[in-house]
């Protein structure tokens, strides 16, 4: 199973997202924008797990997620990987206020993977949510400057989700199969 963890906003916020999204996305633009239904902020990326160790596994996320409060956070702006906006490959909402306490989730997270055998990527967290991407660099400047202005309703995050990726699913392209409260923090 092809893994990753993941906190989905709520409604109103992807409202918020998709509106803003329709007011920047041109056909033939290149990219390949994300549907409504897969807009989530990531967490940790597991990527590839054999099913039988997914017990073992889900125990510790739900002991770790358990150690850490519900941070208040907003999808706001917009950002691209890389951070140069002229060679971009990856446009991307961002996120405002405890992004702090979100990194001390992921980090959480990377730590109990590492301490359960999984592979760990080691480049630095970035909260986003993930819109459009492209399989060459693009000039991605004016998109992310038409996008400066998103501001959605802050949330607190009260759970995370472990999602399994199916690359080339027509429908439910994630499929969440566990969610685990956060703490009272």
């Amino acid at each position: 199973m092809r893994l990753f963890i993941a906190v989905d906003p709520p409604e109103e916020v992807l409202d918020e997202v998709q509106a803003a999204v329709a007011g920047v996305r041109r056909n033939g633009d290149g990219l390949r924008w994300s549907g409504r239904r897969d807009w989530h902020i990531t967490l940790h990326f597991l990527g590839e797990v054999d099913e039988r160790r997914r017990p073992g596994l889900e125990a510790a996320f739900a002991a770790e997620a358990a150690r850490h409060g519900a941070p208040r956070i907003a999808v706001r702006g917009a950002g691209t990987f890389p951070g140069d906006d002229t060679r971009a490959v990856v446009l991307w909402a961002g996120v405002e206020g405890g992004t702090a306490a979100l990194g001390r989730i992921a980090a959480g997270l990377r730590r109990t993977a590492r301490r359960c055998g999984e592979r760990v990527e080691r480049r630095p967290y970035v909260p986003h949510l993930t819109l459009a991407r492209s399989r060459t660099p693009v000039d991605l400047a004016g998109t992310r400057t038409a996008l400066a202005g998103l501001a959605t309703p802050f949330w607190h995050v009260g759970e995370v989700h472990l999602v399994e990726s199916r690359p080339g699913a027509d429908e439910d392209r994630y499929r969440t199969v566990a969610t685990w409260p956060l703490g009272p923090g």
